[in-house]
């Protein structure tokens, strides 16, 4: 029997999404023997707010150690919150499948009484690990006091239930992932706050030489998703942004028609620039690269700069 050793970050989460994937392999392959791997990074070992490492223009944050377990052997295909990953992959690395996205939506988790976004008392102290989600609550709500929010799933919900905080905000795929999804008080809509590019999407990585893992990892490829989320990192590409920048991004798809919405925020909150393209689903990665462009032109580069002084 062939053997895959697949890696993952050894969170909760991480771990949950990596049995998801080998479950789906298995069902794929079900002559292949899969042995998951955990590796630490360096974002599960820093004290630092995400925060502090988007001002210093960090990139591979929480994919760096796993990326190099592959370029080495150790690990056959690694699994990735793609949100996490930078646009800019090490030579012999690619992504070789991305399976069927779940919710894209941030959500809000509260106290009794703080169930809405729209209702939380001004002055109410909402947690957050996101540049993003900081920049656009600000916007939407510059009364709020917005703190850091650091650690796994269940640290930040012990965070809330202690009363550090009085709501917590959280992508909602990671909830599901987890069956957590009774817990969400609220669904952000994208008018409030716009995913990151590539939330709720997974990333299987491989080496690019290495024909079976593309081949193993291939086998649970979804064709919508992949044309999304392509145009969501060209869009994020194109404004020379990283994964932990003031950039929300999210495209949809009908009736062979992409429609990719961008934002680009300040981290204070005075000001987020925002515009929306369609074309052809062809034309996916064309289409983000053109509305990265459109958002320069508005003046995005000093917002993403200034996140980062």
């Amino acid at each position: 029997m062939r053997s895959i050793t697949v890696g993952t970050r050894g969170s909760t989460l991480a771990l949950a999404q990596t049995r998801w994937v080998v479950a789906r392999l298995k069902e794929e392959w079900p002559d292949t023997d899969f042995r998951i791997q955990t590796i630490s990074t360096k974002g599960d070992k820093s004290k630092e707010s995400l925060s502090s490492m988007a001002q210093k223009g960090d990139k591979g944050f929480w994919v760096k150690e796993i990326e190099d377990a592959l370029l080495t052997n150790r690990i056959d295909i690694a699994v990735h919150s793609l949100k996490d990953l930078p646009t800019t992959q090490p030579e012999g690395l690619e992504v070789a499948s991305i399976p069927q996205r779940v919710d894209a939506r941030d959500v809000l988790i509260g106290k009794e009484g703080m169930k809405r976004l729209a209702e939380l008392p001004q002055g109410a102290r909402v947690g957050t690990s996101s540049v993003r989600r900081k920049a656009f609550l600000r916007a939407f709500r510059p009364d709020l006091n917005i703190l850091d929010l650091r650690g796994n799933i269940d640290t930040r919900m012990a965070a809330l239930s202690s009363g550090e905080y009085d709501a917590i905000i959280l992508a909602a795929a990671g909830l599901i992932r987890l069956e957590l999804r009774p817990r969400i008080d609220e669904f952000l809509e994208s008018d409030i706050m716009l995913p990151a590019p590539g939330q709720g999407a997974l990333a299987l990585e491989t080496r690019s030489d290495d024909d079976l893992s593309v081949e193993v990892a291939y086998a649970i490829h979804d064709r919508n998703t992949d044309d999304r989320i392509t145009a969501e990192r060209e869009f994020l590409a194109g404004l020379g942004a990283g994964c932990m920048a003031p950039v929300g991004a999210h495209a949809t798809i009908k009736g062979g028609i992409i429609t990719l919405e961008g934002w680009v925020g300040a981290l204070d909150g005075s000001q987020v620039i925002r515009a929306t393209t369609s074309g052809d689903v062809a034309e996916c990665a064309d289409l983000g690269a053109e509305l990265a462009q459109d958002m320069l032109n508005q003046g995005a580069a000093a917002l993403i700069e200034a996140a980062r002084v």
